[in-house]
C-alpha cells in the first residue's frame, strides 16, 4: 500500500513551490482541483482522503470524476481541461516516487484533454470603447480610478492579474512612457503608454498619492482591487453604457475582453502579429492567431485585393432530354 497524502504534499511544497517556484494562481488552481479529486474519491470509495492509496485513484476514477465536473457541476470543456492537467501533473510526480503502480499511473497520464470547440474572440468598437469610458462618474475618486484602469487596460492589453497587480513604481510617465509588469509564466515585459494615457494617469499618480509600492488601483480602504471587483464594476459600466451604445448590450464585457479589443486594434493598425504577441505576453505566437480569425474588415480588405475568377452566373442545362429526365430523379 502506498499513501497518497505524502505524495501530495510533497508534489506541493517539493515540486510546485521549491522546485518549479510556481505563482500563487497555480497553486490555487491546483489546490482546488485536488480537493475536488479527493473529495469525489473518497465518496465513491468510502474511505477518507487522507487513507487514500496511490492506486486508488485510477484512470476509471478520474474519468468518473471529470465527467462529474461536466455533468453534474457544470463545468465547460475548458475547465474540465484545465483540471486534468493539475491531476496529469500530480500523476508525473508520483510515477517517479511510486514505480510499484507504474501501470496504474500510466493509464491516468493516457487520458487525453478534450477538443475545444473555438469561438470567435469578443472585442469592442472604437465606438463602443468611448462610450464605455464615458460611463464612470469622474467627478468622484472612485470613477477617476476606474476610468484610468479601463482606459489602461483597453491601451495596454494588459490582464485583470497584472493590473491589481500593479504598483505606483511601475508606471513610468517620463521620456519612453511606459509600464512594467510581471505577467504570466513570471515573464517580466514592459507596455508603452499613448500621450492620452499618459495624461490620465499622470493625473491619477498625482491625485492617487502612494508610496512606491503601494498599489496603483487600490481599493477604498487602500488593499489591491480584487478580481472579482474588477469585473462586477466593469459589468455595471457596461450596462450603463448599452443606454448609449446599443450594441454593447449584446455583449458580455470582461476584463478579458479589454484584452482582445487592445489585440484588435494593434491588429487593424496593420501590427504584425509576432509584434502583438510579444505586446500582450502571448508565450507562442500561435496564440496570437485567434485575431486574424475575428477580424471580418481584415479579411474583406484582403478579398479587395485578390483578383475574382473570370466566370458568368448561370446554371447548368442539359442538351438532351434522357439526361434531363436523369437530374430530375
Amino acid at each position: 500500500m502506498s499513501a497518497l497524502a505524502p505524495t501530495l504534499q510533497a508534489f506541493f511544497t517539493d515540486r510546485l513551490i521549491r522546485q518549479r517556484q510556481v505563482s500563487p494562481q497555480t497553486i490555487a488552481a491546483y489546490r482546488d482541483t485536488l480537493r475536488l479529486l479527493l473529495a469525489f474519491a473518497a465518496d465513491r470509495t468510502g474511505a477518507a482522503p487522507s487513507r487514500l492509496d496511490v492506486g486508488e485513484i485510477d484512470a476509471p476514477l478520474v474519468g468518473a470524476f471529470l465527467d462529474h465536473l461536466e455533468r453534474d457541476r457544470g463545468n465547460g470543456v475548458r475547465t474540465r481541461n484545465a483540471r486534468l492537467a493539475a491531476i496529469r501533473s500530480l500523476f508525473r510526480y508520483a510515477a517517479l516516487r511510486h514505480p510499484e503502480h507504474a501501470e496504474s499511473i500510466g493509464r491516468v497520464l493516457a487520458i487525453p484533454p478534450k477538443r475545444v470547440t473555438r469561438s470567435l474572440v469578443t472585442f469592442l468598437t472604437e465606438q463602443e470603447v468611448e462610450a464605455l469610458l464615458a460611463v464612470p462618474d469622474r467627478t468622484t475618486w472612485t470613477g477617476r480610478r476606474d476610468h484610468a484602469l479601463m482606459l489602461l487596460a483597453v491601451q495596454t492589453g494588459l490582464r485583470v492579474s497584472e493590473l491589481i497587480g500593479l504598483r505606483c513604481a511601475d508606471v513610468h510617465l517620463g521620456t519612453g512612457a511606459h509600464v512594467s509588469c510581471r505577467g504570466k509564466g513570471r515573464k517580466e515585459r514592459i507596455t508603452p503608454l499613448t500621450r492620452a494615457t499618459v495624461a490620465v494617469l499622470r493625473v491619477w499618480l498625482a491625485e492617487r498619492a502612494g508610496e512606491a509600492t503601494d498599489p496603483l488601483f487600490p481599493a477604498s480602504i487602500g488593499t489591491p482591487l480584487s478580481r472579482d471587483a474588477v469585473e462586477r464594476r466593469l459589468a455595471k459600466y457596461a450596462a450603463a453604457a448599452g443606454a448609449a451604445c446599443p450594441s454593447l448590450r449584446t455583449k458580455r464585457i470582461s476584463p478579458h475582453v479589454l484584452r482582445h479589443t487592445a489585440a484588435m486594434r494593434l491588429l487593424q493598425a496593420g501590427v504584425d502579429t509576432s509584434v502583438i504577441a510579444l505586446w500582450l505576453g502571448h508565450e507562442h505566437v500561435d496564440t496570437t492567431q485567434i485575431y486574424l480569425h475575428a477580424d471580418l474588415a481584415l479579411k474583406e480588405r484582403a478579398l479587395a485585393r485578390t483578383t475574382p475568377p473570370d466566370t458568368e452566373p448561370g446554371r447548368y442545362r442539359p442538351s438532351d432530354t434522357l439526361l434531363a429526365f436523369l437530374d430530375g430523379l
